[in-house]
């Protein structure tokens, strides 16, 4: 719990200081007098003013946002000599560029945060595919499980080299979310002629992203042996003479080929409420012997399934993914160019009702994944930062009046009439854009309530 705590308020912290200083840099390059500088709301905690500075930095109670107070005439009466310092007195293109620091800010972060994952490196599963869901969109293009993708890629695109399991993932997360097939090129055992595979991923009905979407693919994750590993006293398992280190070549009449296959039999050994015992062929040490077991059965939401009381599957092969400087600052940018259109998309289908609203997360699933990313590592606590560093610049650069894209709207209005918007229209469309705000704020708490206690 308090680590979950302490990941979120030190991401939401360093985001919105980030977005902030986005605004405060450009205003000052800018000429424009800042007031104050604030990270978060309420009571005032913390508070400086560094010698020579017009600006009053603070840290407040709530740091649930922030804000940049400048010099401004519609807010409050602004000396004669000061005048040429104020926001509102500054050119067109000065306005647009302050208000567009902020999310941009963001966007840089994000960049900066691949980069450095980019060259710190990561040990990530092998671009090795696991046996297929049964019925799945990936068995019927011909995949049986063990091939190694080399390259992969959307039809008609350019194919990509491959370099983790992670790449695979975000082609199939894109494809399926864009309507794209992808294509693969992959390899079986060593010497193996490479050959294409495509995905038809651009019939799925992919409303949301979750779990169900790689179901659906069929391609849930990586290669990994059959082995058992950690067994529960009195399990199934136990029961049946299975020891850590065991490799399941055969389950009844089905040869095993990954733990991904043997984990699906077990779950699906489960008929009218009773689990159905199967004869299992065992290698232990290179012994082969047969063993008997009846799995146990269990209520997982919604399904009936079958456990055995064991770890099944051993690790993936990891490999090392490291890039150098350029290579590394390079995928980041196209990293965050491509989480930020496929964001764009996402929020475009939600609003014409082609994507789930249950996609749209609040503060309790943010939290809830910071804890996580950070107890997993530095590396994907850092991958998390980036992601929701995209997330917050693309949602500010939205058109709605309360946050900075619908500002920028304002000044598009402006740039093309020569006539600033007016105060009574600008106070309707600040109304509605509250209004809206708080109906996507209480869909995503929403949703955080049901993934989180449903």
């Amino acid at each position: 719990m308090m680590l979950t705590l302490a990941a979120f308020v030190l991401a939401l912290g360093l985001l919105i200081a980030v977005h902030e200083y986005g605004h405060y840099r450009m205003a000052v390059a800018c000429g424009v007098k800042v007031l104050r500088f604030s990270i978060g709301f309420g009571k005032t905690l913390f508070r400086w003013q560094p010698k020579g500075s017009s600006t009053e930095f603070v840290i407040a109670a709530f740091p649930v946002g922030g804000y940049v107070k400048m010099l401004d005439e519609r807010e409050e009466p602004v000396a004669s000599e000061e005048r040429h310092l104020a926001f509102n007195t500054q050119p067109l293109r000065s306005r647009i560029a302050i208000v567009a620091a902020g999310p941009v800010a963001n966007l840089l972060l994000a960049v900066l945060l691949y980069a450095v994952v980019n060259w710190s490196g990561m040990q990530l599963p092998a671009a090795i595919l696991a046996s297929p869901e049964a019925g799945s969109i990936a068995e019927r293009a011909g995949l049986i499980g063990g091939e190694r993708v080399q390259r992969a890629g959307f039809d008609g695109d350019e194919l990509q080299s491959v370099e983790s399991f992670e790449d695979i993932r975000w082609f199939l997360t894109r494809g399926a979310l864009e309507g794209q097939d992808v294509r693969l090129v992959v390899s079986g055992p060593v010497g193996a002629t490479p050959s294409d595979v495509l995905l038809k991923l651009s019939g799925m009905d992919a409303s949301e992203a979750n779990a169900d979407l790689f179901r659906k693919i069929g391609i849930v994750g990586p290669f990994s042996r059959p082995v058992i590993g950690e067994v529960t006293a009195g399990a199934a398992a136990d029961k049946a003479g299975l020891r850590n280190g065991d490799v399941v070549r055969q389950v009844g009449s089905v040869s095993i080929v990954d733990g991904q296959q043997l984990r699906q039999l077990i779950r699906a050994s489960v008929l009218n409420g009773e689990a159905a015992p199967s004869v299992w062929k065992i290698d232990r040490a290179g012994t082969q012997f047969d063993v008997t077991v009846k799995p146990e059965v269990r209520q997982e939401g919604e399904l009936v399934i079958g456990r055995i009381g064991a770890y099944v599957g051993a690790i993936p092969e990891l490999v090392l993914v490291q890039y150098g400087a350029a290579d590394g600052l390079w995928r980041g940018l196209i990293r965050t160019w491509d989480v930020s259109v496929l964001t764009l998309k996402m929020m475009g289908k939600m609003l014409v009702g082609d994507a789930s609203l249950k996609n749209l997360s609040g503060p309790l699933t943010i939290a809830d994944y910071a804890g996580k990313s950070a107890g997993m590592g530095l590396t994907q606590y850092l991958l998390f930062l980036a992601l929701i560093s995209v997330s917050l610049g693309v949602l500010n650069l939205l058109p709605l009046p309360v946050l900075d894209g619908g500002h920028l709207m304002y000044y598009l209005w402006e740039g093309l009439t020569g006539k600033p918007v007016s105060d009574a229209w600008m106070e309707r469309l600040q109304r509605g854009g509250i209004a809206l705000l708080l109906v996507m704020m209480s869909i995503a708490l929403f949703n955080d309530i049901t993934r989180l206690f449903g």
